[in-house]
């Protein structure tokens, strides 16, 4: 759309609704109802209403002229929408019976139901009221944007009771929203009214990068499945990308008695899914402890066994994962680091060497686990990794390693 601004002066000079604003965002209602309010009085008294006649507001008797035939109410919607944003409360509460029967003011009445003043507010709350509720669902993204106000609730309370009692196509067409927040509220009554069935709630949290949508879909997928929905609804949580889905899909596979299953989860990437995995391994009786020693003997095939053997373990754990620090895949190494650093068994002589490790993450591992250590490192020795020939993550690493110790100051 225009600029706020230049569509109010455009709106103020005669333009029609269309030709001001363009294609609309939820934001842009009450930004144009700051920029109307803004204009200088005499901006507005110049307005110039169709047919020639001259539009002045007349506060004894606000809106005189557009009370008129409905024809020339229709000819007068930019001068409605100036009188709904008029700084003048009177006007704004005259300009309301206009928005009955004029869909494209109804924004605008929900910008009101938020006023100030309160008789703008109720007589806009009371028209609303009268209005079908489905006629606030193309609106839902403006209703919640204003529900931050102080008396923003109104709306929000009428749109919720609609989208509960209304029709499920209703909810349905919400829940692909492009505003955040409204595809959180539409997925909120879309569970509590049961519509979603488990194996597409499980899907939702594993194809969206919402946290708020992961957690409210996998944990609904769970408590709503039947053993003969297991297989789909395990499926996909357990598979997912995210890690707090994996980890719901990981826990509830104590609810359905599948304990052992967690095992396979015992060396994920994500230490919360490892604990979960850990937790449901116990519940069913099994220590993991020798499951991450098995797994950490010989080729060590999953990497995360030697950050989960370190999670679990003890000090007598220690020199296998020295050992794993040595290991070919990069991966096995920097999960080697973070056991160690879970055992609180890191040494600095014996880490500092995989300062020069080939692969950027286990330099970042090692980092990391000597940042506490810094004060005990040679300063020349991390000057010389600092030199512009060493590779990038070197020399970040010599950076962040003389900063922690107070030789280089932090920069920015």
């Amino acid at each position: 759309m225009n600029d706020v601004r230049t569509a109010a002066r455009q709106l103020a000079a005669g333009a029609s609704l269309h030709e001001a604003l363009g294609p609309v965002s939820a934001a842009s209602w009450p930004e144009l109802d700051h920029a109307i309010r803004d204009l200088p009085r005499w901006e507005l008294g110049a307005y110039v209403a169709p047919g020639g006649r001259r539009l002045r507001w007349d506060l004894t008797a606000p809106l005189s002229y557009l009370r008129g035939g409905r024809s020339r109410r229709a000819q007068s919607e930019s001068a409605a929408v100036i009188a709904l944003c008029h700084h003048d409360g009177r006007i704004r509460e005259s300009a309301l019976d206009l928005v009955p029967g004029s869909p494209a003011l109804l924004p605008l009445l929900l910008v009101r139901c938020t006023d100030w003043a309160a008789p703008v507010r109720d007589r806009a709350r009371a028209l609303l009221s009268e209005m079908p509720l489905s006629t606030l669902v193309p609106c839902a993204e403006l209703v919640l944007l204003l529900a931050r106000r102080e008396q923003g609730r109104f709306a929000v309370d009428l749109l919720d009771r609609g989208l509960r009692e209304g029709p499920a196509t209703q909810v349905e067409a919400l829940l692909a929203s492009e505003d955040r927040t409204t595809r959180r509220f539409a997925h909120r009554i879309a569970v509590d009214r049961g519509l979603l069935a488990p194996g597409r709630l499980a899907r939702l949290a594993a194809g969206c990068d919402d946290a708020t949508l992961q957690d409210l879909c996998a944990d609904a997928a769970i408590a709503s499945m039947r053993d003969e929905e297991h297989d789909d609804v395990f499926g996909v949580l357990l598979a997912a990308r995210a890690t707090r889905v994996r980890a719901a899909g990981v826990t509830a596979l104590r609810r359905a008695g599948r304990h052992d299953a967690a095992r396979a989860w015992l060396a994920d990437r994500s230490g919360v899914v490892r604990a979960c995995a850990r937790y449901v391994v116990r519940q069913g009786g099994t220590d993991p402890l020798p499951l991450y020693r098995a797994m950490c003997a010989g080729e060590v095939d999953e990497p995360g066994a030697a950050a989960g053997l370190g999670e679990c373990g003890d000090r007598s754990d220690a020199g296998t994962l020295w050992a794993l620090t040595n290991h070919p895949a990069p991966a096995v190494r920097v999960h080697a680091v973070s056991g160690l650093r879970a055992l609180d068994a890191v040494t600095r002589d014996r880490l500092i060497r995989l300062i020069d490790d080939p692969s950027p993450a286990v330099v970042r591992a090692a980092t990391r686990a000597l940042l506490p250590e810094a004060a005990g490192l040679s300063r020349e020795w991390l000057s010389e990794r600092d030199a512009p020939d060493r590779p990038r993550a070197v020399r970040v690493a010599a950076q962040r390693l003389l900063r922690a110790a107070g030789w280089l100051r932090p920069t920015g």
